[in-house]
């Protein structure tokens, strides 16, 4: 899909859509209870991969508008299929290969090549010491095997998503286990989402220190009935818009939320006075709406930046791609992003979305001040399927002039 976006200005209110990752959280501990009913649901693709995982694994699922009641995954039964298809989502993909586990037996999990370039190393490491078949493909991985209850030491500094998936699973198995991490700790602040949803459904977590967690075995999901908040990844794209020249206001985000990317409002408040240096290696899905607004400011040097190569995209190098057809020609390093001061023009060429919907939706905040076609817009659909109506309800315009999925 191509679409136009025509310089103009923002005004209005716009409600942030519910939080990908507590949705991801919340559905999953509710497939776990016997049935639980979890309402304020987006239906991206990311999510709709998550659900049709926990169906295949047993999930009786209901869906009336953007409610979804659900529940009766039990690993002491078959479950219903081995084949569980994760598209392009790497939350879905590393918190589901644990329940797999905990299942014991044969799972083949599938889905995008891109989503498997994403390291699985810290699973093939727990699978390989346990005795559990580990066989990764271009696009697929075939597990066969139990988890085991137990201490297990695990590298923190690839992805937070291996302790959370583990965190889902670890507390239905028999007996105690420790979770020790290793090599610091990446995106800590999505551990705090994972615990705070384990103990929304009565599961609990104890924290002996910053790299310590005991789990108790034998836990069980309590039917629970729950809101999905609203998301700051998401709300940033909307609240960069006041960077420049636009009045919106975005409502629906919790003062109390434990979202690490609520960070945002503070490093946009610094962008928009100086040329900061921002340390996002607890935020990494800001990393591109966050350059963007350096560029249309003052320049910002990020650090903290190495996870961005291994996301939907090698987003430091797509931003750098795209940006400079604005005239501003970053340099990217390997844990380190320089945005200079540059005078901004229209864009010279096409931009590309590297089908990445943050790079979508971070060139659509640059283009609503100098316009540009976005090729391959469609990527938004893996998490805010309605991002351009809601850009349209706060008077950015913009056009759909193909529906190919260039």
């Amino acid at each position: 899909m191509i679409v136009k976006v025509i310089p103009s200005a923002a005004f209005g209110r716009v409600k942030a859509p519910p939080s990908k990752s507590m949705a991801h959280r919340l559905l999953i501990c509710g497939a776990l209870s016997k049935k639980s009913v979890i309402s304020g649901v987006a239906f991206s693709e990311d999510i709709k991969a998550t659900l049709s995982c926990l169906k295949a694994l047993g999930a009786q699922i209901d869906i009336e508008k953007d409610t979804v009641t659900l529940g009766g995954i039990d690993i002491n039964k078959a479950p219903v299929s081995q084949k569980l298809f994760c598209n392009e989502s790497g939350s879905t993909l590393r918190f589901i290969i644990p329940l797999c586990m905990a299942f014991g037996g044969y799972f083949n999990l599938s889905g995008s090549e891109r989503l498997f370039e994403r390291s699985l190393v810290v699973y093939e490491e727990i699978c390989k010491s346990q005795g559990i078949s580990f066989t990764k493909g271009r696009t697929e991985l075939s597990l066969c095997g139990k988890l085991s209850a137990g201490k297990y030491t695990v590298r923190g500094d690839v992805s937070s998503q291996f302790i959370s998936g583990l965190m889902f699973a670890l507390p239905l198995l028999p007996q105690d286990s420790i979770i020790e991490i290793t090599n610091g700790l990446e995106s800590g602040s999505y551990l705090n989402l994972t615990i705070k949803a384990l103990a929304d459904f009565g599961v609990r977590i104890t924290r002996y220190d910053e790299k310590t967690f005991y789990i108790k075995g034998g836990q069980t999901y309590k039917n629970r009935t729950l809101t999905v908040e609203g998301d700051y990844s998401n709300a940033a794209f909307f609240e960069a818009l006041n960077l420049i020249d636009g009045n919106v206001a975005v409502s629906n985000l919790s003062d109390t939320s434990a979202q690490g990317d609520r960070v945002y409002k503070k490093m946009m408040s610094d962008i928009a006075n100086g040329c900061p240096t921002l340390d996002i290696s607890d935020c990494p899905d800001l990393g591109p709406i966050l350059i963007a607004c350096a560029a249309l400011k003052n320049g910002a040097k990020l650090i903290g930046t190495h996870r961005l190569k291994i996301k939907e995209s090698d987003r430091g190098l797509a931003m750098a791609e795209e940006l400079s057809k604005f005239g501003c020609e970053i340099e990217v390093k390997d844990n380190e992003i320089i945005v200079p001061k540059a005078q901004l023009h229209p864009p010279t060429m096409p931009l590309f979305s590297h089908n990445d919907h943050r790079i979508v939706m971070s060139l659509s905040v640059l283009a609503s001040r100098y316009g540009g076609e976005i090729y391959g817009a469609q990527a938004v659909s893996k998490s805010f399927p309605d991002f351009f109506e809601r850009l349209n309800s706060l008077g950015i315009k913009t056009e759909v002039i193909s529906t190919n999925e260039a």
